[in-house]
């Protein structure tokens, strides 16, 4: 498809790649713009300006009616862009401008040969004429400049062009790119072999394209985070427009075979076939010959490349065999001599520090490819190479691919997941035979190479069910079936891995198609066939001249027997010529080369990759998904899913299915998922091929066993969805047809893990689809036996979830709803009679609860597969429900009685099913049931089930199409008019990314913006309610609510005892202070009738008092009253209550301004009750009389008063008023307290001293009025003391002012603020506590 290139100047630059529908806009930001659509400079920023960000890049994909195009003018026509890179501060968009076709893999497969590239700034102006662009270019082909030696000026007004430009800054990352050793292809995944996409469809998925053989991905990776930001709708829209454009680097070629030189000459077609070689070289350890040697840290190795050899019929079938090829898996380096073949080679690093990443390597490669035979062919007469030879032999033999213990099975290691060939090519091909001898290797690699086998498809006719007017209807299709599976791969190298590596790939190529034509019964030596053999050898030439180009600089030597089979004088002489050139380019281009591929590749110093953002479709992305609830519902859907061993049986009568598969008919699951493992028996002729036939016929007893309830009762009855199977393992879906419409984008895989990988006896069998709103994985699987082999069974578990593969990339972890069912021979690690026993012991108690469970409980702490996903071995994040029945293996035949063969195996729960649900995304699921069926007895197994009830996202499409205009529209307006209008919820875009819910039913996590119980700018409210009338939260609960047993939540609580338990007031107090009491009393009540008056004090505004009175007035306040308020009085000496105590308030000052310490009484706790609670006891009369009626606010308080007033009303009537007292200021202002209701206590401040005391009180100022007959006299004034209050009360014999200080109050946890409390205030702490429950504070004693 044509793009065109288009670039608008005005008012700021702005470049559009223009389809025929769409425009994908990119405008440079500058780095202090938030993104408005502001005039940006088109000048490039200074370093200083940009230190720390990455450049930023404005981006919209729009349909091409909605932007006028009139203002651009156009640059060139493009096949797509590559993506955007920068070079200091400015931004350039790559686009391709020349390519192709050059390779049909399939029919509606074809690939793309790039060698024409242009860069266009996004920021200046001037680069568009510079290397010729613009008028000088035509059909994607830039003409040479007669003026390339010019400096040109930029006259456009409003643009500083900076300095002139003589020649593109990139000009060399273009040649590199116009090479043609990049391609790409529009309809299919080009960096996967065709075994990953065996069921792909013609739509390509760019995002899911392999990283690692991506050259391009630096630079489109930008542009790729901003399509997954984009609707669905408009994702599709992007990749149909094929704008983004992906490259690989290698080789890719096809050849025609006519009719007459087809090998497959059983079956006869009128169309000719192809045969395709595709080379992808890694782009993780890229680079030139002398530049790029050995591994990395990661495990990535040099000159690593991937090739697959396609063989495609017009009759359907087509065949596919990958190898790879790479340097020596460790670290060295060597140097280039001007002796050719004499290269100094030299080992880094020491084998302890090698073996982590020679591991790492070694491990990706199995975990992609299956087992891994290595063909060396390094000298073994060469030092250097002797040198490496023996590294590589010493890691290998202790890689963990490598089995250590003898296994009985096995026999040998013959089915290690790693082997090693050494070939010494050189010494081979000093014979008379010539390079004709590397053709020894066959037999060497014979038995390897019938392992692995090959990919095979072939196109069948298949009849399916669809719904269809309400009715199911069926339909005949031809789709592609998976006959066999490519289950290891050759690792070959040499030195550089060029010449002798492409030689012997080329034979093991043809070694691969030997071996299919023969399985098909083909004469693979027929003279027939030379054509065709010759079309092969002559691809695996070009494959070998286009890769050493890229890594040595010349094409590959010994090309000439590649192509014709024969070495001949001439080309010898051009192997001669060939190393003349790579000594001249290894000395003098290859540290350019290497820079600039660095460059491709983003790993260059100070390289960041551009940040897009879209100011419409971002803002847009995060409101739609904050309104998901607008647009989205859930919908329950119940599903079935049983597993069954069969150990090869096949039962006479399918009726006997009905205890397992019947259980459960009348709840209506809308989804019947049935696992079988060993359908057939595994014997070694069975292992390597798949027979349908048994898999067909329990489909069909399945079938009519789910439908027989609801064909008499013509119900909705269910079909067959897919099937899938692997040898002995088969996986079956079926559906209610009411169900059908719901699903879709069904698709099936597997994964060999038998012998290495090699044999389909131990595997997986998986199916995916979507219903509705949310994807769902199922997955059967067979892992390997034995009471030992836990460790096996945990890499089988490995291999399964990284080597299985869906369309498009997608693995098993990509669902929200996972559930693997299967046999997984995990066993019970006890004595066989201690589990026996345990068994026993559970029959025999079944029915009587704990006895049986605890029977049970003991079995299963020693389960494997307990144990091993605990530690983290095997199916992390997994769940199981609890197993409530017995062992399902292994049993005799017929009877419910274990093992009683001379094996006596262990009783073991290895039928399983596990789950995963991934509730980010709004699914959830319930697992309902778990149980065993033990009356089916004709298999050594017992099936197992489990129901689930699965809620679903139902996405209403219409709505949320109308919604998603709507805030388009809202956005689109807000720019236009640079407003920024407030959301619904009040919530900018960066607000709300990240602010969802991590399953149903839970609020969204928190953050420092946003706070889910503040939602709605109202206060989070409990909404959980009693079960029923009369009951309230159990007191003694457990608090742990996960915790089994215990008490329970909520209690009934009768209300009339509810009221009788409530305790009675204290009893009033008695003594001789009773009359002093009632006559408080009596004055409290009559001054609360009197209202305060307002304060003329300009500052009365300060004086008032918090509304909240729980609380102590921080520190803040009370500095700032200082100020303010007038000084209060010095406090009375309490009355004396007994007779040890002073009898006058008038020895106060004699106490404080004694010598002689005392020992005072410890002082009681603080209660947590207010000050006006405090006291109300305080007065209480100690004789048998009502309480008092609670006081509130005095009358001489709430009027002015002086400092006298207030001394003799608070000493007489002995009340505490907590309120908050201001530091002591002049005693000419005019303050009126306000509000002298109580406060909790303040918090607890550092002990003061009892000095403080004497400081307080001669800060006072004497009063002039007193409403009592008696006044205590001032406190005498001291100076250089600090403005503190001591906490204690004068009721001994003289205490030494400056004695000690004060220890804490114990027991209070509670201290006293500086200047918060009057002296009295703290000296009365409560009431009597002889009698009648009141309580009588005593003071403190001295430190000692």
């Amino acid at each position: 498809m044509s793009v065109r290139v288009l670039v608008s100047d005005y008012p700021h630059r702005t470049l559009a790649l223009a389809t025929d529908t769409y425009v994908l806009l990119f405008k440079h930001v500058h780095s202090g713009s938030n993104g408005n659509l502001t005039r940006t400079p088109t000048s490039s920023t200074t370093s200083s300006q940009r230190k720390g960000e990455a450049p930023r890049c404005m981006v919209e994909f729009l349909p091409k009616s909605a932007i006028d195009l009139k203002g651009y003018r156009t640059l060139t026509t493009a096949k797509g862009t590559l993506g955007l890179i920068t070079l200091g501060d400015d931004v350039f968009v790559a686009v391709a401008t020349g390519s192709r076709e050059v390779a049909t893999v399939r029919p509606n497969e074809t690939v793309m040969q790039l060698f024409a590239v242009e860069f266009y700034c996004l920021n200046r102006s001037d680069y568009d004429h510079a290397g010729g662009y613009g008028a000088g270019y035509r059909d994607g082909y830039r003409e040479p400049n007669p003026y390339s030696n010019t400096l040109f000026e930029d006259t456009e007004a409003g643009y500083d062009t900076g300095e002139a430009v003589s020649e593109h800054p990139f000009m060399a990352l273009k040649k590199l790119l116009s090479s043609g050793t990049f391609y790409y292809s529009y309809n299919f995944d080009l960096t996967r072999r065709l075994q990953d996409r065996a069921d792909a469809d013609s739509t390509l998925d760019i995002s899911s394209l392999d990283e690692g053989l991506l050259w391009n991905s630096y630079m489109i990776n930008p542009l790729l985070s901003f399509r997954s930001r984009l609707s669905e709708e408009e994702r599709e829209a992007l990749d149909h427009s094929s704008i983004l454009t992906s490259v690989i680097r290698g080789y890719v070629g096809t050849m025609t075979v006519p009719q007459s030189a087809n090998p497959l000459r059983s079956v006869k077609s009128n169309y000719p076939a192809t045969l395709t070689l595709i080379s992808r070289l890694s782009a993780r350890r890229a680079g030139t010959r002398f530049n790029s040697r050995g591994i990395d840290d990661n495990g990535n190795v040099a000159n690593f490349v991937e090739t697959e050899t396609v063989f495609w019929s017009p009759t359907g079938i087509c065949f596919s065999y990958v190898q790879v090829r790479g340097s020596v898996p460790i670290f060295w380096e060597s140097m280039s001599s001007l002796i050719p073949g004499q290269q100094k080679i030299t080992i880094t690093r020491s084998p302890e520090a090698t073996q982590l990443s020679f591991d790492r390597h070694f491990d990706n490669l199995a975990g992609t490819y299956g087992a891994v035979h290595v063909v060396n062919l390094l000298s073994e007469t060469k030092p250097g190479e002797v040198e490496l030879t023996d590294r590589y032999n010493l890691h290998m033999g202790r890689s963990p691919l490598i089995r250590r213990e003898f296994d009985e099975k096995a026999e040998s290691h013959k089915h290690d997941l790693l082997r090693k060939t050494e070939f010494d090519f050189h010494e081979v091909s000093k014979a008379a035979g010539g390079y004709d001898g590397a053709k020894k290797v066959r037999p060497l690699i014979a038995e390897s190479a019938e392992g692995f086998v090959y990919f095979l498809t072939q196109e069948v006719e298949d009849e399916v069910e669809t719904t269809g007017h309400g009715r199911a209807v069926r339909k005949k299709i031809v789709r592609p079936v998976m006959v066999m599976q490519q289950n290891g791969v050759f690792r070959t190298n040499c030195l550089d891995c060029l010449d002798r590596t492409n030689l012997v790939q080329g034979i093991i190529s043809q070694t691969a198609l030997e071996l299919f034509l023969e399985h098909r019964g083909e004469v693979a030596s027929s003279s027939n066939l030379s054509v065709f053999w010759m079309r092969h050898s002559t691809l695996w030439a070009d494959n070998g001249d286009a890769l050493s180009k890229i890594y040595a600089g010349t094409g590959a030597l010994k090309s000439s027997f590649t192509r014709h089979g024969k070495m001949s004088f001439g080309g010898l002489m051009a192997d001669a010529r060939k190393s003349a050139t790579r000594l001249y380019v290894n000395h003098f281009e290859d540290k350019g080369r290497q820079n600039t591929t660095d460059l491709l590749l983003g790993r260059l110093v100070g390289q960041e990759e551009v940040e897009l953002f879209d100011p419409i479709s971002d803002w847009v992305q995060e409101r739609l998904r904050a309104k998901a609830d607008e647009y989205e519902t859930s919908e329950n859907v119940r599903v079935w899913v049983g597993t069954y061993n069969l150990n090869g049986k096949m039962m006479g009568d399918p009726s006997e299915l009905h205890k397992w598969l019947d259980v459960r008919k009348e709840e209506g699951f809308e989804m019947v998922i049935v696992g079988f493992q060993e359908i057939v028996e595994l014997s070694p002729q069975q292992i390597m091929n798949t027979d349908p036939d048994r898999r067909i016929r329990w489909e069909q007893a399945v079938k009519h066993v789910i439908n027989e309830s609801t064909i008499e009762k013509d119900e909705d009855r269910y079909i067959l969805l897919r099937s899938g199977q692997l040898v002995g393992a088969a996986l079956m879906v079926f559906v209610k047809i009411s169900t059908l419409s719901k699903i879709k984008n069904v698709e099936g895989a597997i994964k060999k893990t038998g012998m290495s990988g090699i044999a389909g006896n131990k595997g997986a069998v998986a199916i995916r689809m979507d219903i509705e709103g949310s994807s769902l994985c199922f997955v059967t699987a067979h892992l390997a036996a034995g009471f030992g082999n836990y460790d096996e069974r945990n890499r089988d578990y490995q291999t399964i979830v990284s080597g299985l593969r869906f369309q498009r990339d997608r693995k098993i972890e990509d669902h929200e709803v996972v559930i693997w069912l299967g046999d997984f021979n995990y066993r019970i690690g006890t004595r066989p009679e201690d589990a026996r026993d345990l068994i026993d012991i559970y029959r025999n108690a079944k029915g009587q609860g704990t006895k049986a469970e605890n029977a049970l409980h003991d079995l299963y702490r020693n389960d494997q597969l307990n144990i091993q996903m605990v530690a983290g071995q095997t199916f992390p994040f997994y769940q199981e429900g609890a197993i409530k029945f017995l062992p399902t293996y292994k049993f005799d035949l017929g009877n419910d009685n274990y093992d009683t063969s001379e094996k006596a195996r262990i009783p073991a729960w290895t039928d399983r099913i596990l789950y995963k649900v991934d509730a980010t995304k709004g699914t959830d699921m319930r697992q309902t049931e778990y149980t065993s069926v033990m009356d089916l007895r004709f298999s050594d197994h017992r099936p197992v089930y489990s129901t689930f009830n699965v809620k679903v996202r139902v996405i209403d499409a219409e709505r949320k199409s109308h919604l998603l205009k709507q805030l388009y529209a809202k956005r689109t307006r807000q720019l236009r008019d640079d407003v920024d209008e407030e959301d619904d919820s009040s919530e900018s875009a960066e607000e709300l990314t990240g602010y969802q819910s991590i399953a149903p039913g839970l609020p969204p996590a928190s953050s420092d913006r946003r706070k889910w119980w503040f939602d709605g700018d109202k206060p989070v409210t409990s909404q959980v309610k009693p079960p029923q009338d009369g009951m309230k939260l159990n007191p003694d609960r457990n608090g742990n609510p996960w915790r089994e047993g215990g008490e329970e939540d909520w209690v009934m609580v009768d209300r009339d005892t509810e009221k009788k338990s409530k305790p009675e007031p204290p009893a009033p107090r008695k003594g001789a202070r009773s009359t002093r009491a009632d006559s408080t009393a009596t004055d409290l009540e009559s001054s609360s009738r009197t209202p305060p008056k307002p304060s003329p004090s300009r500052n009365s505004e300060m004086n008032t008092p918090p509304t909240k009175m729980a609380g102590a007035w921080p520190q803040s306040r009370n500095v700032s009253l200082a100020s303010t308020m007038q000084p209060r009085p010095s406090p009375p000496a309490p009355a004396a209550r007994n007779s040890n105590r002073i009898p006058s308030s008038s020895t106060n000052t004699s106490l404080l301004d004694s010598d002689t310490p005392t020992d005072l009484p410890l002082s009681k706790p603080i209660l947590s009750r207010t000050a006006s609670q405090a006291s109300t006891a305080s007065i209480q009369s100690k004789a048998s009389k009502p309480p008092p009626q609670r006081p509130t606010k005095p009358s001489a308080l709430s009027a002015q008063p002086t400092s006298s007033s207030i001394a003799s009303d608070t000493s007489q009537n002995q009340m505490r008023s907590i309120s908050p007292r201001p530091e002591a200021t002049s005693p000419d202002s005019d303050v009126q307290p306000s509000r002298p209701l109580s406060f909790h206590p303040p918090p607890p401040t550092k002990p003061q001293r009892l000095s403080s005391v004497r400081s307080v009180a001669s800060q006072r100022s004497p009063s002039t009025a007193n409403t009592d007959t008696e006044r205590p006299p001032p406190l005498p004034r001291r100076t250089n003391t600090s403005a503190s209050i001591a906490s204690t009360r004068s009721s001994a014999p003289s205490l030494n002012a400056s004695g000690p200080a004060l220890p804490p109050r114990r027991g209070t946890g509670v201290s006293t603020p500086t200047s918060t409390y009057s002296n009295r205030d703290l000296l009365m702490d409560g009431a009597n506590e002889e009698s009648g429950g009141g309580r009588e504070w005593k003071p403190l004693l001295p430190s000692r």
